[in-house]
C-alpha cells in the first residue's frame, strides 16, 4: 500500500512547509504585517502585529486544515472528515472540507460563541453540540470516525497540519527577513511548532537564528509542567477567556517539536490578557480574540525581553460581540480605568451631592449611579451609593479614593 501524506507521523521539516505554502497559495490569504508604535516604545525595539485575525475564517487554523485535507487520498475523501473544536478549526475544516466537496461533521461543545457556531455551520458542515468544553466533542468525534470511517482531522497533533500552520512562519521571514523574535499563543502547540520549524530553518540557512517564544494562559498552561517533566502532561485546568488555546494536554508531536525548537514559554493571567485586548482595539484598530492576544498580553505584562524586531502574532479574531462587551469593560478595569464604588452614607440630604462635587474635583467621570436603602449590614439611618466611574490610570484611580476617604467616606472597590 502506498503511504500518503495524511498516514505520515514523522517530523514536518522545511521542505514539508514549503509544499503545503505551494498548495495554499491562492486559497489563503497573506496577512498584513503592521508596526506597533505602542508596542516598539515599551519594548524599546520594532514591534510588528501579524494580522492573522483577518485571515479567511478569521484565525490562521485554515492553513493547516486546507493542507490536511488536500492530502488525503480519494477514498478518504469519499468516506468524509470529522473534527471537534471551540470554533476556528471547525471554521478552517469546514471551509476547506466545502472547497474540495468533502462531507465534514464538526463536533462543537455547547459554549461555543455563536459566532464561530453559524460560521461553521455556514460553511455546510454538520454541526454537532455536546459538552461543556471542547475534550467531549474531541472524544465523540474520534467515536464517530471509528463508526462511520470518516477521517478524524486532529486540531494540531498531525505533520500536515504542523506543516500547513508553518506556512505562517515563511511570510514572516519573506516580510522581515531581519525578525529576531517571534512570539505566539500556544493551545495544542501545532502553530508554535510549525512557525518554529520554518523560521528557525529559514534563519539557519542564512548564518543566523530567531528565538520562538511560546505564551500560554495561566489558567490553562499545559506546557510548562509538560516541558519540565519532559513529556507531555494532562494538566487540571480553569475556565479563561481564551477558550482557542484552552487545551489539557500537549499534543505528542508538537511536544517532540517544541522541545527542541521553542526557546521559551510564559503565561499570562486574564487581567494581562484584557488589558491586551483593549490596547489592540484602541491603538491598533484590531478586534481579536482572547487567545489571539495572548503574545501582546506577554508584551504588556512585561514577559518578553526584546533583542531585536520582534514580530506577535494575533492569531485569531473571532469573538463573540458580547465576549468583547464583558473584556472591554473588565481589560478597562484592569488598567484603571473604570471601576465600581460602593460607598455606606448617612441617610440625610445632600450627602449624594456631596459625593458628587469630591469626584468633580477628583476629575472622575461618573457613568452610573445606584442610590439605596437596601442592604447586607446597613443600619437603618444609611444608604449605599454605588458609583460606577471612568478614571485616567492606576495614580488617578488611586487620587479618587484618597480624595473620597479624606473627606471622612469609607469606599469600598467592587471586584469585576
Amino acid at each position: 500500500m502506498t503511504t500518503t501524506h495524511s498516514q505520515r507521523a514523522d517530523v514536518p521539516t522545511l521542505s514539508d512547509v514549503e509544499d503545503a505554502a505551494a498548495v495554499l497559495r491562492g486559497v489563503i490569504v497573506r496577512t498584513p504585517l503592521d508596526e506597533s508604535q505602542h508596542l516598539s516604545e515599551l519594548l524599546g525595539v520594532p514591534v510588528h502585529l501579524k494580522l492573522e485575525n483577518l485571515q479567511r475564517t478569521g484565525s490562521f487554523k485554515i492553513r493547516g486544515a486546507t493542507y490536511r485535507l488536500s492530502q488525503l487520498t480519494a477514498e478518504e475523501r469519499g468516506r468524509g472528515v470529522v473534527a471537534a473544536s471551540a470554533g476556528n478549526h471547525a471554521q478552517g475544516v469546514a471551509l476547506a472540507a466545502k472547497s474540495l466537496g468533502i462531507p465534514a461533521t464538526i463536533f462543537m461543545p455547547l459554549g461555543v460563541p455563536v459566532p464561530k457556531l453559524l460560521a461553521t455551520r455556514g460553511y455546510g458542515a454538520d454541526v454537532v453540540l455536546e459538552g461543556a468544553t471542547v475534550e467531549t466533542p474531541l472524544r465523540l468525534a474520534a467515536e464517530f470516525a471509528e463508526r462511520t470511517g470518516a477521517v478524524f482531522i486532529h486540531p494540531f497533533d498531525h505533520p500536515d497540519v504542523i506543516a500547513g500552520q508553518g506556512t505562517l512562519g515563511l511570510e514572516l521571514m519573506d516580510e522581515m527577513p531581519e525578525l529576531d523574535t517571534v512570539v505566539l499563543g500556544i493551545g495544542g502547540g501545532g502553530l508554535i511548532a510549525g512557525v518554529a520549524a520554518a523560521v528557525k530553518a529559514r534563519a539557519a540557512a542564512a548564518g543566523r537564528t530567531v528565538r520562538v517564544i511560546g505564551v500560554q494562559a495561566e489558567n490553562s498552561a499545559a506546557y510548562p509542567a509538560s516541558l519540565q517533566a519532559g513529556h507531555p502532561l494532562e494538566v487540571a485546568t480553569k475556565p479563561t477567556i481564551a477558550d482557542g488555546i484552552a487545551v489539557a494536554r500537549p499534543g505528542d508531536l508538537p511536544f517532540r517539536m517544541i522541545s527542541e525548537l521553542v526557546d521559551e514559554v510564559v503565561t499570562v493571567t486574564e487581567d494581562d490578557i484584557a488589558r491586551a485586548l483593549l490596547v489592540l482595539l484602541e491603538r491598533a484598530k484590531q478586534v481579536v480574540e482572547p487567545a489571539g492576544a495572548v503574545g501582546v498580553a506577554a508584551i504588556l505584562a512585561g514577559k518578553i525581553t526584546a533583542t531585536g524586531p520582534t514580530v506577535s502574532v494575533l492569531t485569531g479574531g473571532n469573538i463573540d460581540p458580547l465576549l468583547l462587551q464583558r473584556v472591554v469593560a473588565h481589560g478597562l478595569s484592569a488598567s484603571g480605568r473604570y471601576m465600581t464604588l460602593q460607598i455606606p452614607l448617612p441617610d440625610r440630604p445632600g450627602q449624594l451631592a456631596r459625593v458628587s462635587e469630591l469626584l468633580a474635583l477628583a476629575g472622575a467621570n461618573v457613568i452610573e449611579v445606584l442610590h439605596t436603602r437596601h442592604g447586607q449590614g446597613l443600619q437603618i439611618s444609611e444608604v449605599i451609593l454605588q458609583l460606577s466611574v471612568e478614571t485616567r490610570g492606576e495614580e488617578h484611580r488611586a487620587h479618587v479614593i484618597s480624595v473620597l476617604e479624606d473627606a471622612g467616606y469609607a469606599p469600598n472597590v467592587v471586584p469585576d
